[in-house]
């Protein structure tokens, strides 16, 4: 079988790997039918992860069950599946809590125990605790929406829980990049009266307005602030989404906060220092982290299937397998928000 692997910064592959085949008994093996390229997997491409010459990478995917271990009850072949971006048992007291990326036997994809998402196949243990089966075989139009909620649509989703998002809120979302426009569309769904997207690319803009953005900052660092802060009439946001990872956007996130206001962070964290200070002056509250998507994964597979939100949106580019280098390069260049990528 084909599937995607890093050799070194900006050496993504397309190679020739062991087919993949069920060793135990909680496992699955799923056909894939979609992945993509996730913002986190640009952190190893970029050198600036370290990288395991030759391995697989890719975390997001849907596909078709083709075979299950003995113990598996919740999934069966044939079965339509979306799988989170982790692995998780689904048994143990963080799982229980809801917090399966905490799990005690949480895998990573690429691992010894779970092959890599961007390829033809992928083996996983866990297949009670991670995958979740749609009703039945979904629509075609329906699959890009789908395979979000394996990442960037709980992503966002999670952003928007952890900043406290309710009815009639103003809300600030920082980043424009998938998580951050999924991020803009969860909060307009949790009924936020205002959503400011911080953003400098036209076709990001745009469609965070078509998710539902209120107004749009296109400036960066102080200037921002001092945007957003003259839009709020100087009082700053009820909740913020910190949906990028760095230090900049970390800072600015706490400065435009209103007094008592929480950030909810999901950036993968790069060079972030947190303002104590700040928080404890101005009772500005942080949640957030590693989303769990495996708990947002029914209620959001509802909507979707329902038509209420159409996340899938995000992805502007669809390439086949084969072309998976020239999608880290776009999405490394910015030209594209997210890829698709099909077997």
């Amino acid at each position: 079988m084909r599937a995607t692997t890093i050799h070194a910064p900006y050496d993504i592959q397309l190679s020739d790997v062991p087919d993949p085949r069920i060793d135990g008994p909680t496992d699955a093996l799923v056909r894939v039918v979609a992945s993509c390229i996730c913002g986190s997997d640009l952190w190893p491409y970029r050198g600036e992860n370290k990288i395991r010459p030759g391995s697989r990478i890719g975390h997001e995917f849907v596909g078709i069950v083709e075979e299950v271990g003995a113990e598996v009850r919740t999934v069966k072949p044939g079965d339509f599946v979306i799988a989170p971006f982790v692995v998780s048992d689904g048994t143990c007291a963080h799982c229980r809590a809801g917090f399966q990326t905490a799990c005690e036997n949480l895998v990573g994809y690429g691992s010894k125990q779970a092959d890599g998402g961007q390829g033809e196949y992928v083996k996983l243990p866990y297949a009670d605790g991670t995958l979740v089966a749609t009703p039945e075989l979904p629509d075609e139009s329906m699959i890009p929406s789908l395979l979000t909620l394996s990442d960037v649509m709980g992503t966002g989703w999670h952003a928007a829980r952890s900043a406290r998002v309710k009815a009639g809120d103003t809300v600030v979302v920082v980043g424009d990049g998938a998580v951050g426009l999924s991020g803009v569309l969860a909060a307009a769904r949790m009924g936020a009266e205002r959503v400011i997207a911080l953003s400098r690319h036209e076709s990001r803009q745009q469609l965070a307005v078509e998710f539902g953005a209120t107004d749009i900052v296109s400036e960066r660092g102080d200037e921002a602030r001092d945007a957003v802060l003259a839009l709020t009439g100087g009082v700053g946001a009820d909740a913020v989404l910190e949906c990028v990872g760095t230090g900049q956007s970390m800072e600015t996130a706490f400065d435009v906060a209103r007094a008592g206001a929480t950030v909810g962070f999901v950036g993968v964290p790069h060079g972030v220092e947190v303002p104590i200070g700040t928080m404890f002056r101005r009772n500005v509250g942080l949640a957030g982290g590693m989303a769990p998507v495996r708990a947002y994964l029914p209620e959001l597979m509802a909507d979707v299937l329902a038509g209420e939100i159409n996340p899938g949106k995000v992805f502007d580019l669809d390439l086949p397998l084969a072309e998976v280098a020239d999608g880290y390069k776009a999405m490394h260049e910015r030209r594209a928000i997210k890829v698709l990528l099909r077997p």
